[in-house]
């Protein structure tokens, strides 16, 4: 409160109250300053009423100094804060029961005197310096003070410093608060800590998502992410070369544009979390089909987050926008094109496989069935023929003897294309025109040619020489032309058979089974009915066929297909339903000059004149048979069906026998061995083997063994004697 005005007044003496100048008595009146005593009365009893107007303010504004400082010490000593009023020299004046907690919290522990005590050694000077800048700034603070609480104790605080009056001294006094910041510091170092945590967290989460983004970038699969709208969100690298579609292009588009399939079984809504999805056809973006495996894994997520580019690494964090809670599909497509491919190749290389252990197989139980059939048929048309010699010419019978020769001969014709199809021996091949074969061939072909049917040679000139055995593509082309003939039916066409030259280089030489290089072509074209693709996969089959029952055995394009795998050729087919079928024979060409092959020498006349054969054989039909042929002829005739019975004869008489022809295939003893213990009994015997089933390994071991000939069943009457007596009459001959 501001001090009260003064008004000065007369000063009075109370020794002479008259006022001090005035000029004395006047009468019986006392005049001062010209002042009359009432006036003077009057004046006095004003300033009697001013002074207790005074009085009356100076009580209100004691009393209001003391209701001031009651509450500033209920404040001082209420208040949740530690307070202390503290001089210049640190002496602690005052201090309030917060601050006594704090500093003395036991009644043994020293006294709040002074606060520089109290004040840990490290903070005592800047607290100086903090009571010295409030001295002459009027406040001060200094922040996390270390204070000793009691004996043992000690907090952290922040000291604040403001500068009073002191009316009393000269000393300074300063009010302190000091704010104890242990529960802070214990939250401040606890949000540091968090702060630390969740930059490491964020750090790591960066460094996670870059990884991903890197192990998205550098995947072999397509990686697709799409949102609640099936739109997609991210399109790794490999999916822009999967589907030929720049990202940038296909950020936003739906997922059926590349995956239709897939999309549709997203929206059943059936699809698992995690899940393996199979096979689907895929569409790129210029349309071409693929075909893909395709895995899913289903995410949710609380908000939006913006289309996520892989191929930039910075934006793999996915600048989130706030939404609603939705899904993400990620969806993982490996490309399948070049499996498909592989698969498709392997499939073709096992029916390839299967075709050829197939045909093996076939060509195993024809060389067996050959054995047992030969036997059959040399027996049929070996005693045709004797029945025919012992028949009058006159005679009916030898009608029907005639067309049971014909069926026999047609039946041998017939194992002579199983034992073609089903030999694997390299045939006696040498250099030939075939230009040749093709003129022998064409006058048989032309025999059987219905009028309706055109037929017609194309051949180049000066075509290369080729390794082969001309008897076996002369067959090879009459199974084709007789083929191409029947494909016509009753139907005006043409049949030409064409011959050329080509060079073949990958992939047709690797499609049909030959090594690139100049070949000869064998062509036989027609105009007939065709082939389905169906047909065109079996047509190498061992007897299979689709012409009627007696039109055809299914022999025939086997036959020709294991003639050109002797000759190391190929063949190739094209033919379509209704639109005719081209045969195509490739031989591979050769330098070599023609070689005159040499005949033997024929024999016109069979006399056996007492010369000794030995015949071993298992069929008693066959054994039977050549002891009447070779009697006739007049050759003594030794038989047996047991080889055991025979090695003993020989064992017992090696010198009585001039000829040994024994059959190979017998059950418990081979005709090699039969031959070994013949040459071991008599080295200088000449030994035939006979045998329906020869392969090379059987042919060289009989050879090396010492065989003189080999005799391919079955054979005629007159085949096998003039075998006989050539063997016997020049034993020393190479077979």
């Amino acid at each position: 409160m501001a001090p009260l005005q003064r008004k000065r007044r007369p000063q009075f003496n109370l020794r002479n109250p008259a006022p001090q100048g005035a000029p004395g008595r006047v009468g019986q009146h006392m005049i001062v300053d010209g002042y009359a005593p009432s006036q003077m009365i009057e004046d006095l009893r004003k300033y009697q009423a001013e002074l207790e107007i005074q009085n009356r303010a100076l009580r209100y504004s004691q009393q209001e100094a003391e209701g001031a400082s009651e509450r500033f010490a209920t404040l001082f000593s209420n208040v949740p804060l530690a307070l202390m009023v503290v001089d210049e020299g640190g002496m602690v004046l005052a201090s309030n029961a917060m601050a006594l907690r704090l500093f003395q919290p036991q009644e043994t522990d020293p006294p709040l005197n002074f606060l520089l005590p109290f004040v840990d050694t490290e903070h005592t000077d800047e607290v100086a310096v903090a009571f010295s800048s409030a001295r002459q700034e009027g406040t001060s603070e200094v922040h996390e003070v270390q204070f000793v609480a009691g004996a043992t104790g000690a907090f952290t605080g922040d000291l604040h410093i403001a500068r009073i009056e002191n009316p009393i001294d000269g000393l300074a006094h300063f009010i302190c608060a000091i704010i104890d910041q242990g529960p802070l510091l214990t939250q401040r170092h606890a949000l540091l800590e968090s702060a630390a945590v969740l930059r490491q967290r964020n750090e790591d989460l960066l460094l996670s998502e870059n990884r991903m983004a890197a192990i998205i970038n550098s995947s072999l699969d397509a990686i697709l992410c799409i949102d609640d709208k099936q739109h997609i969100t991210v399109f790794n690298p490999a999916a822009t070369a999967l589907f030929e579609c720049p990202a940038e292009q296909a950020f936003g588009a739906r997922l059926g544009q590349f995956l239709p399939d897939v999309e549709k079984a997203l929206s059943g809504g059936n699809v698992p979390t995690q899940a393996m999805l199979g096979e689907f056809t895929a569409t790129t973006l210029g349309g071409k089909r693929i075909y893909v495996e395709i895995s899913v894994s289903l995410e949710r997520r609380l908000r939006n987050r913006a289309p996520f580019r892989a191929d930039d690494p910075q934006a793999v964090a996915m600048r989130g926008q706030p939404g609603t809670q939705g899904s993400i599909t990620t969806i993982f497509a490996r490309d399948l094109t070049a499996k498909k491919l592989a698969e498709a190749q392997r499939i073709a290389l096992e029916t390839q496989l299967r075709e050829s252990q197939k045909m093996q197989a076939m060509g195993t139980m024809a060389g067996g069935i050959a054995h047992d059939f030969n036997n059959i048929l040399s027996a049929i048309l070996g005693n045709v023929n004797l029945a025919k010699q012992d028949t009058p010419i006159t005679s009916h019978a030898l009608i029907s003897l005639d067309e049971i020769e014909k069926a026999g001969r047609r039946a041998r014709d017939l194992v002579r294309q199983i034992l073609t199809f089903s030999r694997n021996e390299p045939p006696k091949r040498m250099p030939i025109q075939l230009a040749e074969v093709i003129q022998e061939t064409q006058r048989l072909v032309r025999v059987g040619i219905p009028p309706g049917v055109d037929f017609r040679l194309i051949m180049a000139d000066n075509c290369p020489l080729v390794l082969a055995d001309a008897t076996q593509v002369e067959q090879a082309l009459l199974n084709l032309c007789t083929n191409a003939i029947l494909a016509l039916g009753n139907a005006k066409g043409s049949v030409a058979i064409e011959l050329g030259t080509t060079t073949l280089s990958l992939p047709f030489n690797d499609r049909i089974g030959v090594p690139p290089g100049r070949y000869v072509t064998l062509r036989v074209r027609d105009t007939g009915s065709g082939m389905s693709p169906a047909t065109l996969e079996r047509i190498f089959e061992p007897f299979f066929t689709t012409r009627q029952v007696g039109q055809g055995t299914g022999l025939g394009l086997a036959v020709v297909h294991g003639i050109m795998q002797t000759h190391q050729g190929g063949i190739d087919v094209q033919s379509a339903p209704n639109e005719g079928s081209v045969f195509t024979l490739y031989f591979p060409a050769t330098g070599e000059a023609p070689v005159q092959a040499l005949e033997p020498e024929p024999v016109t006349d069979v006399q056996g004149r007492g010369k000794h054969v030995m015949y071993v054989d298992d069929d008693q039909a066959l054994v039977f048979l050549v002891n009447r042929v070779l009697t006739r002829k007049g050759f003594k005739v030794t038989v047996f069906t047991d080889p055991l019975e025979a090695k003993e004869a020989l064992r017992s008489q090696p010198e009585a026998y001039d000829l040994l022809v024994t059959d190979y295939n017998m059950p418990g003893y081979s005709g090699l061995d039969l031959l070994r213990d013949a040459k071991a009994a008599r080295a200088d015997l000449p030994v035939a083997v006979a045998s329906g089933y020869v392969t090379p390994e059987i042919e060289q071991r009989a050879l090396q063994d010492g065989a003189s000939a080999l005799i391919y069943k079955p054979n005629d009457v007159n085949e096998l004697c003039e075998t006989v007596q050539r063997l016997i009459s020049h034993p020393d001959a190479q077979p």
